[in-house]
């Protein structure tokens, strides 16, 4: 049973009188506990809905389009609160997160119901045979944090028992139709090399329903006092994971005629290699987990200089990035530069101090650390930046330093920019709508 909240104007839920502060029981017979019940249940064009009204239990009908919705609000988005990880991985972000930042940024997601409506990556750890069977029956595609396929190292690598008996959830997916998007997490002298071999054939054998698989390099604060001992990924290390993952992309390519499995963009610039060509990436299946992210970036931005036309007079304008994309930046201002005499292009490479070095994308960088490394400096006109690196629909940095202070602090006026190369070319022109 679930509180409404709200009623959406014209919808069929108030025309056929639902109220605010009515009590949701059931949809066409079937009880509802959260959105994906509710979903579900509702999607019919005939919809029977019984409510508890001051204690006292209605039955409502109503008829709609098909996937039409209803029309009822609740408390939260699940309709009731996310639920937590339960693991401890070796590996995990926010177990290396500084001390006194804000509470939300220390929640451990691991929610199916996410997975599916959001994207989010799952574990599967917390859910039991009935989660897996209503994922099943409702068609479900989601998202799954394997990180290795050997259940004693899952075990290990996720600090939970059961991390390794539950590695069969994937199996029973797989078999059942539901089209799953892996991860791995890869940590060097852990489920690399022959583990990561082992991973990569094990998930290859549930295909076509293994839709794709990401490998990401392990990150690494400076916040690891009395954490596992784990190392970074060497020029030469990245290397050879990037060998491996190209030998099975080989395999799935001649068998399934895709490459299925793909190392983040990480892995090529940790390695020094040349970043592959657009085709590569297919249809970017993994493209949220940083997988071709650069290459869509470059090539969108060389096809939006080809037809750029400069209307302005002289400009001068500066772009703050991580280290780990600053040569691709730095590349494509100085090709903007040659395109157009009058403008003046300044990137500025920002050492993760707040984290440590060994962190060094861009989307992690923080106001304070903008500021340390750039006040003083002849910013130009505007100062670029990733949106990477704010809060979702907001002005926040990680550290809580907001734009605006950020902009007075600096004497610059700030241009958050989307990981677009056409947006990002008008950026840097001063271009905007």
């Amino acid at each position: 049973m679930v509180k409404i909240k709200n009623i959406i104007q014209g919808s069929p839920a108030q025309r056929a009188g639902i109220m605010p502060k009515d009590f949701l029981l059931s949809v066409n017979g079937q009880e509802i506990k959260d959105v994906l019940d509710y979903m579900f249940y509702s999607a019919e064009t005939s919809v029977d809905l019984v409510i508890i009204r001051n204690g006292i239990r209605l039955t409502v009908h109503i008829d709609k389009d098909e996937y039409d919705d209803i029309g009822l609000e609740f408390g939260t988005f699940l309709m009731d609160s996310k639920q937590s990880c339960r693991n401890k991985c070796v590996f995990c972000f926010i177990d290396q997160m500084p001390p006194d930042m804000r509470e939300t940024l220390y929640f451990k997601d691991d929610d199916a119901r996410l997975s599916f409506l959001q994207g989010n990556y799952v574990t599967l750890t917390n859910l039991e045979q009935s989660d897996i069977d209503r994922i099943i029956k409702m068609k479900l595609n989601i998202n799954v944090s394997v990180h290795t396929t050997n259940p004693e190292l899952r075990v290990k690598m996720m600090n939970n028992r059961f991390a390794g008996e539950k590695l069969k959830y994937i199996y029973q997916l797989a078999e059942n139709g539901i089209k799953l998007n892996c991860q791995i997490v890869c940590c060097p002298n852990l489920n690399d090399g022959d583990e990561l071999r082992r991973s990569l054939r094990d998930l290859g054998e549930l295909m076509p329903n293994i839709s794709s698989m990401a490998v990401v390099p392990v990150g690494l604060t400076k916040f690891r006092d009395g954490l596992f001992p784990l190392t970074c990924f060497t020029k030469e290390s990245a290397s050879e994971t990037i060998d491996i993952i190209s030998e099975y992309q080989e395999i799935f390519l001649e068998k399934f005629g895709t490459r299925t499995v793909f190392p983040s963009d990480e892995f090529f610039l940790i390695a020094q290699h040349e970043l592959p060509p657009i085709e590569y990436y297919e249809d970017f299946p993994q493209y949220e987990n940083g997988v071709g992210m650069l290459r869509s970036f470059i090539d969108e931005f060389e096809k939006a200089l080809e037809i750029a036309e400069w209307e302005g007079g002289k400009r001068h304008v500066s772009i703050a990035t991580g280290y780990s994309s600053y040569e691709v930046i730095k590349g494509l201002a100085e090709k903007a530069e040659k395109y157009f005499p009058l403008l003046k292009c300044e990137v500025y490479r920002i050492r993760n101090d707040f984290f440590g070095e060994t962190i060094t994308v861009t989307g992690l960088i923080t106001g304070q650390d903008l500021i340390a490394q750039l006040k003083g400096k002849n910013m130009g006109d505007n100062l670029l930046i990733s949106t990477s690196m704010l809060r979702r629909d907001s002005t926040e940095f990680l550290d809580d330093l907001t734009v605006e202070e950020v902009e007075k602090e600096l004497n610059v006026k700030i241009h958050p920019v989307l990981n677009d190369g056409y947006e990002f070319l008008d950026a840097v022109m001063g271009i905007t709508y």
